[in-house]
């Protein structure tokens, strides 16, 4: 038998090459395939070509890989968040024809640079909205995306509601129109940090950037087709006052409710505060973790207090904790009654917890990191739960650090949480501090 040279390729009697298509490993179609062989040599075509560009079609909307690429909550979420765009867009138009109205287009009496100014003004006003929102809030939208997320449109909401009763009060017409400029300024900002965290949430494999871009698609079409949808509603109801406000408050109630839904769909599986309380508060009493999903149905996302975590437990311990307490807000008598006292019990620990009437006080450490951060809060979260009920209460809550903590936050990652770090409003204040035993001191 005549053995091949290390450089001649190897003979096959046949072979069969195929053609797949799809963005997932798991979501592949064969559609072509070549058989060849010394005798014979066929081509076959599989799948309709319908199927074929129908799927090339979806790619401009959904991410690479989808559904195995984004979160379980991602479908339902954009659904709802579709339809709250899609009545938005009607309502802007009944909004813009009042606003236009209000200035003066189309009236011989109107000048351009009277209109000119006054949408300057209104313009002005908003950014100067924005640039101070985002001072005084921008560093908590993390920390409450989805709180921040349903405000953000309802502050939408109360622009164009200014919009369009600007024309039924023409002395303060640029009063209102500045108004309803600085909430839209406040729904541009929150709208888009929130945005910006809840895509990193939906990416599972590192593909904000695509999902981004397809949300960018999909909020194209509902803009299309809700500016279509608006222009019919406002040829209508043109000269009909009582249809327009009949139809814009319809718009805007399906607006709140469908984002009240959307927010309600997300299941984040991040810590922050309120998060963080509801599952040590189940695993106190129950000594089991909830999900992230069972958590979104007890976490509150209305900036008021009405979901069944707080009728069931109004004070939430999360509201009687305070993180990065100045040290020189204590007075001297606090910090020898309170400080001093219990520094003894935070000997190996990178913060100290003050109770003081009621409220824990978090002093973190200038060196501190994420998980020392997170446990600080977790501590301070204990300390809370037992503030009337023990009487040695930093040695109790010491006590159950050393025993519960590491269970509970084992139990809480295999469940999907990040327990990296809490996600909580910035840490501006810290303090050093260091300990010395009274032999130390004598030497």
């Amino acid at each position: 038998m005549k053995s091949l040279s290390p450089s001649s390729p190897p003979f096959f009697s046949s072979l069969t090459l195929e053609e797949w298509n799809g963005s997932s490993p798991t979501k592949l179609s064969k559609t072509f395939t070549i058989k060849a062989s010394s005798s014979s040599f066929s081509i076959q075509r599989s799948g309709a070509r319908f199927t074929h560009v129908w799927r090339r079609f979806l790619q401009a909307f959904v991410p690479e890989g989808f559904p195995s690429s984004v979160t379980p909550d991602y479908v339902p979420f954009q659904i709802w968040d579709l339809l709250q765009g899609l009545s938005t867009y009607i309502r802007t138009m009944l909004s813009t024809q009042a606003l236009l109205s209000a200035i003066g287009v189309g009236e011989k009496s109107a000048t351009v640079i009277g209109a000119t100014f006054q949408w300057f003004l209104r313009d002005l006003t908003g950014m100067v909205g924005g640039i101070l929102f985002t001072f005084y809030q921008g560093s908590n939208l993390d920390s409450n995306a989805k709180m921040w997320r349903l405000v953000a449109d309802l502050m939408n909401d109360l622009g164009m509601l200014m919009d369009l009763i600007s024309p039924l009060f023409p002395s303060a017409f640029v009063f209102i129109v500045c108004l309803g400029s600085i909430s839209r300024s406040f729904t541009g900002v929150a709208s888009g940090a929130t945005r910006a965290a809840l895509t990193q949430h939906f990416a599972l494999q590192d593909n904000a950037a695509d999902i981004s871009a397809k949300e960018g698609s999909q909020e194209t079409v509902a803009t299309m087709v809700g500016m279509a949808l608006g222009m019919l509603v406002a040829r209508i109801t043109i000269g009909h006052p009582l249809a327009i406000w009949f139809s814009f408050l319809s718009l805007t109630l399906f607006h709140m409710y469908a984002n009240y839904r959307a927010v309600r769909c997300l299941a984040l599986n991040s810590l922050n505060p309120e998060r963080s309380s509801i599952l040590l508060h189940h695993f106190t009493e129950t000594g089991q973790v909830l999900s992230p999903k069972q958590v979104s149905s007890l976490e509150n996302v209305l900036p008021i207090q009405l979901t069944p975590w707080s009728s069931k437990k109004a004070n939430s311990l999360d509201t009687k904790v305070r993180l990065g307490t100045r040290i020189s807000s204590f007075d001297e008598m606090e910090i020898k009654e309170h400080l001093l006292s219990v520094a003894s019990y935070y000997t190996k620990a990178k913060y100290l917890l003050v109770e003081k009437k009621g409220i824990v006080n978090v002093i973190v450490h200038k060196d501190s990191n994420g998980a020392d951060i997170l446990k600080s809060f977790i501590h301070a979260l204990v300390l809370a739960n037992n503030a009337y009920k023990s009487k040695s209460l930093h040695s109790d809550s010491q006590t159950w650090m050393e025993n519960q903590y590491e269970v509970f936050i084992q139990k809480v990652k295999s469940l999907g949480w990040k327990t990296e770090r809490l996600l909580s409003s910035p840490i501006i204040w810290r303090a050093n501090w260091i300990h010395q035993s009274a032999a130390e001191k004598n030497d």
